[in-house]
């Protein structure tokens, strides 16, 4: 099976309205698949959800367009996030305002939560109780029992259709390694996806990279692409190309 695709249009073309995907991000570019996001722009598909960190535009680093851009487009209907509004309220992103108009869902976590939902999505865990959230607006709509005399919430997996990931290598089999804050939300995130893409720096024929720097094993990944441009804003790491280059 070749993995490796040339495009990013061509790696998110198949994507449906009404595709639930995970987009690999923290609050800066660094570990965000920035081109597979502009892809999917482009691409165009509607009523989405989107499962991340932050609904993008949060102002938090640098500003750059990262999964804001599919909520100016508005081709979300319904966001899963830890930090869904902008930093500040006097630049609200696009995200907030629409999920204040009703124009969007939003079904907001605890980040920790957020991350072990996940995690119970890529390892088939259907649920799983915690305690963060109880006596919260978290709580609404959940069942809620009592272990050692600690109330707990009942929190269901997450999975998505695609994921949308981060990564510093590959290697042709799919094989990934992280580096920096792309150690965040992507490897959990490749793991419970029907379908994941992974954006890197840089890919090597299979055998190059050293069994233990691989995070996320090929099994979980289904497309590559390699990116050959300066985004032109800082993504935080050392580019492999750039060290090509010179």
């Amino acid at each position: 099976m070749n993995k490796v695709l040339q495009t990013f249009d061509e790696a998110v073309k198949d994507v449906p309205d009404g595709a639930v995907i995970m987009i690999g991000n923290f609050a800066g570019p660094g570990g965000t698949p920035f081109y597979l996001i502009q892809a999917l722009r482009r691409q165009g598909a509607r009523n989405l959800t989107i499962i991340a960190n932050t609904a993008g535009g949060i102002g938090l680093t640098l500003d750059y367009d990262d999964h804001r851009v599919l909520f100016e487009n508005k081709q979300v209907r319904k966001v899963i996030a830890s930090f869904p509004f902008s930093t500040s309220a006097s630049r609200p992103s696009a995200a907030e305002k629409q999920i204040l108009s009703g124009e969007v869902e939003l079904e907001i976590l605890p980040q920790g939560t957020l991350a072990e939902r996940i995690r119970a999505g890529g390892a088939g865990i259907a649920a799983f109780y915690t305690p963060t959230g109880v006596s919260t607006v978290i709580e609404k709509g959940k069942e809620v029992r009592v272990f050692d005399g600690r109330p707990c919430l009942l929190e269901r997996a997450l999975k998505a259709d695609y994921a949308f990931v981060r990564a510093f290598k590959a290697d042709s089999m799919g094989n990934l390694v992280y580096r920096g804050t792309q150690r965040q939300f992507n490897p959990i995130m490749a793991t419970a996806a029907r379908t994941t893409i992974a954006e890197v720096d840089e890919i090597v024929e299979a055998g190059e990279l050293p069994p233990e720097s691989v995070v996320t094993p090929g099994l979980f990944v289904q497309r590559i692409v390699e990116v050959k441009e300066d985004p032109g804003f800082p993504r935080n790491l050392k580019r492999s190309f750039q060290v090509r280059r010179g």
